[in-house]
């Protein structure tokens, strides 16, 4: 039974990656492209200044793979591969909770684990560490990043599912909703202060000693030595749009594997009821 849960959960993921790689290459990718060209833009307009300076200039890197490739075969292969190993461990998730978090139809449960995987993997970290396009973030604290959010995502999936024994272990005492009230207060309180003590990524220390104390790694203009402003930053507008569709395309992801999961699910934990409620009398009417 368990591995039939997992392949579905297999197969609804990579349906889900399926349809978010659809969205994204139709909304997000051409603001990813104005991200890249801006970055050349921006790199050459630095090279420019170093070079009037008298400062060394560096070659220019060659891609291994071209845009088309990337944009196409890199991306869908990613959120397809990405949804399939979600859809995995949401089958896993699946079946640990099944039966041990209340009395909930396999279709209600598949869509709570759907929306708590949403809020908990990508929902709650993207509040800390939003998603930014590929010319946002500066080299050197690459691997600082990827380990704050890495650790973030941690935090949110255990304190969610500590949140969750919680309310089960508060529901005798205080009734299902206000042991659930409780519960999702002390998840806020604990991932909000963890938020509150993580650095921003704009004073990591090496964007300390390069660009002072920021919030962000956003581009900011690039000026001349006189001041003078040479190359703009980075557009707001693209940087809104590519976090709205990036949101969007998780909302596809998550809730796609939900829908497709729950009626895999019920199915298989409920064989024949479907075919039994078709063929229960009608009743008469009087």
């Amino acid at each position: 039974m368990v591995k039939k849960l997992i392949l579905r959960g297999v197969l609804a993921g990579a349906v889900a990656g399926l349809l978010a790689f659809v969205f994204a290459r139709i909304f997000a990718e051409p603001i990813i492209s104005k991200a890249i060209n801006y970055e050349s833009a921006r790199d050459a307009a630095q090279e420019a200044l170093n070079k009037a300076a008298g400062l060394p200039t560096e070659a220019a890197e060659s891609e291994i793979f071209s845009r088309t490739i990337q944009a196409n075969l890199g991306i869908g292969v990613g959120m397809i591969a990405f949804g399939a190993a979600m859809g995995a461990l949401f089958a896993v998730v699946y079946c640990v909770c099944l039966g041990r978090v209340g009395n909930l139809r396999p279709r209600s449960l598949a869509m709570l684990i759907a929306g708590g995987g949403f809020l908990a993997v990508y929902l709650v970290p993207f509040l800390k560490y939003p998603a930014n396009p590929p010319s946002i973030g500066h080299a050197d604290t690459i691997k600082q990043r990827g380990g704050l959010y890495l650790l973030m995502v941690f935090a949110s999936v255990v304190l969610l599912a500590g949140a969750v024994w919680l309310g089960q272990r508060l529901k005798a005492r205080f009734g299902n909703w206000n042991a659930s009230l409780l519960a999702g207060a002390a998840f806020v309180v604990l991932i909000g202060t963890l938020m509150l003590l993580l650095p921003e990524f704009g004073e990591l220390s090496a964007n300390l000693q390069a660009y002072g104390r920021h919030a962000t790694e956003t581009p900011l203009p690039l000026l001349d030595p006189k001041g003078n402003i040479v190359f703009p930053g980075f557009p707001a507008d693209d940087l809104f749009q590519f976090r709205l569709y990036s949101v969007a395309a998780q909302v596809i992801l998550w809730g796609s594997l939900g829908l497709v999961f729950a009626p895999l699910a019920d199915r298989l934990l409920s064989p024949g009821a479907e075919q039994k409620a078709a063929n229960a009398p009608i009743p008469a009417v009087v």
